[in-house]
């Protein structure tokens, strides 16, 4: 188990964690019923912050933020001399948290996507872990909610008795609502991204070679070109450059801002 604490990549802090010590904290969260707000963050995730100051104040606010990429995990090494002995990706946690629910007889909840999604996920989360007990899947609204309808998707998941509750809204939609939502739910939040789409069957990860090297985003260029090639072909040259810097001492960190972020409610 190795946790190494927190580190700045580029102007998002990193938690160095590997999946023992991740899966750790969030099942003690879960055991005592207390807040644990947790993201996977790859490239994309980390830039969202970059670009904007008050999103990043959201990111450094949550308890654990875990390196999902392969050059985030990179960019520990170099910058701070933290090696881990892999990144800790979003659906692989997914599915280690779910095995220790199941063992442990956490109930879980899962918010986020679309209907067709959530019921081919429950389909096959009920195959490969047979006792785990999802106690609610609700489907996102893809707008922003009032904040009487957050509070009613709050107490829905507080009434449900799930300990753990994943969120698959998409970044950064997921990491807002984690920060604003687990303190409220007094419970670990975990912001996974496209880990329901995968573990429901309807989006092709790839192949373990590539996801080693780092060469995932090109996989998923070419699957779904027109919706991610800014994500990847803007963005990933944007985090080169920002690291670069950081390694040659040019990036000048500022502090926390004491204003707190809007609320967004998304949904």
């Amino acid at each position: 188990m190795l946790d190494l604490g927190k580190h700045k990549v580029a102007d998002i802090e990193i938690s160095a964690v590997d999946y023992d010590a991740a899966s750790a904290r969030i099942l003690e969260a879960a055991d005592r019923q207390t807040a644990l707000s947790v993201s996977a963050l790859a490239v994309h995730g980390v830039m969202t912050g970059v670009l904007d100051k008050e999103h990043a104040q959201r990111l450094n606010a949550l308890d654990l933020v875990v390196p999902d990429g392969q050059p985030v995990r990179w960019a520990l090494r170099l910058i701070h001399g933290v090696s881990l002995p892999d990144r800790v990706y979003g659906p692989e946690l997914t599915l280690r948290v779910c095995s220790y629910a199941e063992t442990s007889g956490l109930p879980v909840y899962f918010y986020g996507s679309k209907t067709a999604v959530l019921d081919k996920l429950r389909e096959q989360l009920n195959e490969q872990f047979p006792k785990l007990k999802i106690v609610g899947m609700e489907a996102s609204k893809f707008r922003q909610l009032s904040v009487d309808e957050n509070a009613q998707t709050v107490d829905r998941i507080k009434q449900s008795g799930a300990r753990i509750v994943f969120v698959g809204l998409g970044c950064p939609r997921q990491e807002v609502w984690a920060y604003e939502n687990a303190g409220d739910l007094s419970l670990p939040v975990l912001a996974v991204g496209a880990a329901f789409d995968f573990h429901a069957g309807l989006l092709s990860q790839a192949p373990a070679w590539m996801q080693r090297r780092g060469l995932e985003w090109f996989y998923r260029l070419i699957m779904e070109p027109s919706r991610l090639w800014h994500r990847y072909l803007v963005l990933n040259p944007l985090f080169c450059w920002e690291i670069s810097k950081q390694l040659l001492g040019l990036k000048k960190f500022k502090g926390t801002s004491l204003r707190r972020p809007a609320k967004m409610h998304y949904g």
